[in-house]
């Protein structure tokens, strides 16, 4: 039999109901929030960039410029841009055409120093403006003291490939320094007075070391002194000593096949890290190799191993915090930036896409870092550079 309980008992009940559910509906509403922004939180960890489409400002002179060959910052927060002009076409160059066939464009100097907003500061270089200027510009690194490191990596109108690297004044009116020289000898990674297609120059002050990534002909890390250009040392895949280096064609890599013992090529970067590591990218491998600076092999990443054709590993840099906890790698072929747990190699994000809009590649090639964490990139398939501002 149902017993009806007093009006007043049952107000005092949900009273206390009433107040129970308003001390645990917020602990709940918490704990919920706190299981759905887990995730968020640990994807934030890591570098977010957005692009900057205002960068940089318009040429002047109605220059235009070729697929970008490399790119570097100075300690000044300087952008230097080394392009190709002879991938211009005559249509993109028809001001300069005889008769003109357009309005635009002039051919830009190779080498052009943008400042931080993105204004040309100066421009010099280009085929002829040297004896041994690169057949293809191929890599440029600016020191503490403002001098222009170039490399290239072409093969020449006559066959001539670069085994040269050149070092010039900030203004480019000397050339300084040339560390071998054109060449059609084969190529012998045993050799330290020919480069073989460098790639790129990583600097380090502290050791006063050069660390040259070659390259395109060879397939090597050589380590100079920055003061007398003396070899140091060097080494191949896995830490393998010079003359052990197998320079033959190697097969062509299709995963999950067996693992080069030497670098597919073209070894095409070198980074050095904060606590001293060599992070080295074989480019056709899709592989980022890791060594001490004394060349002692330490770990690799594949990274998006499956890439076939021109490989995925073209650029390195490190993000931005302290432990550099995070590695940036450029992948020409898919046309992202992945982004790797250093410790492990693990993909923990990416940015950009194949395409022609701002923030987007078609042929990215190179990248460069300011001081403020902001990445710039090159590409070589719509001939520009762009810049990814980091977002705090």
């Amino acid at each position: 039999m149902f017993l009806r309980r007093p009006f007043r008992e049952l107000r005092a009940t949900f009273a206390q109901q009433t107040v129970a559910n308003a001390l645990i509906l917020p602990i709940r509403f918490l704990y919920i929030v706190a299981l759905c922004s887990a995730p968020m939180l640990q994807a934030q960890d890591a570098p977010r960039y957005k692009v900057d489409a205002s960068w940089p400002k318009p040429l002047p002179n109605n220059w235009t410029i070729g697929g970008i060959g490399g790119l570097a910052v100075d300690k000044d927060d300087h952008i230097w841009v080394y392009h190709r002009p002879g991938t211009i076409t005559p249509a993109e160059a028809g001001a300069e055409q005889n008769p003109p066939i357009s309005i635009c464009c002039y051919r830009a100097p190779a080498v052009l120093e943008f400042d931080f907003d993105g204004t040309v500061l100066q421009a010099w270089g280009g085929p002829g403006w040297v004896a041994d200027w690169p057949a293809q510009e191929h890599g440029i690194t600016v020191d503490s003291d403002g001098n222009v490191w170039l490399g290239g990596n072409g093969p020449g109108g006559a066959g001539i490939p670069d085994r040269q690297l050149l070092k010039f004044s900030h203004d480019g009116k000397q050339l300084l320094k040339e560390i071998g020289h054109p060449s059609t000898a084969p190529a012998n990674n045993a050799d330290t007075s020919l480069l073989g297609g460098p790639a790129q120059v990583t600097l380090d002050p502290a050791a006063q070391e050069m660390y040259v990534a070659d390259g395109c002909v060879n397939k090597r890390v050589l380590v100079f002194d920055i003061k007398s250009f003396a070899f140091k040392r060097g080494w191949g895949a896995y830490g393998v000593a010079l003359s052990a280096i197998d320079n033959s064609p190697s097969p062509r890599y299709e995963p999950p096949g067996a693992v080069n013992k030497n670098f597919w090529g073209p070894v095409h970067c070198v980074r050095i890290s904060a606590d001293g590591l060599v992070y080295v990218c074989d480019r056709d491998g899709d592989r980022i190799q890791v060594f001490t600076k004394q060349g002692q092999f330490i770990k690799e990443f594949f990274v998006a191993p499956k890439t076939l054709g021109t490989g995925s590993a073209y650029g390195v840099l490190f993000s931005h915090d302290p432990k550099q906890k995070y590695l940036l790698v450029g992948d020409g072929s898919n046309n992202v930036i992945w982004i790797l747990d250093r410790g492990d190699g693990s993909v923990v994000g990416s940015f950009g896409h194949s395409g022609g809009n701002a923030g987007q590649f078609r042929g990215l090639h190179q990248m460069a870092m300011d001081s403020r964490g902001n990445i710039y990139t090159g590409e070589t398939g719509i001939k520009r550079a762009q810049r990814f501002l980091l977002v705090k």
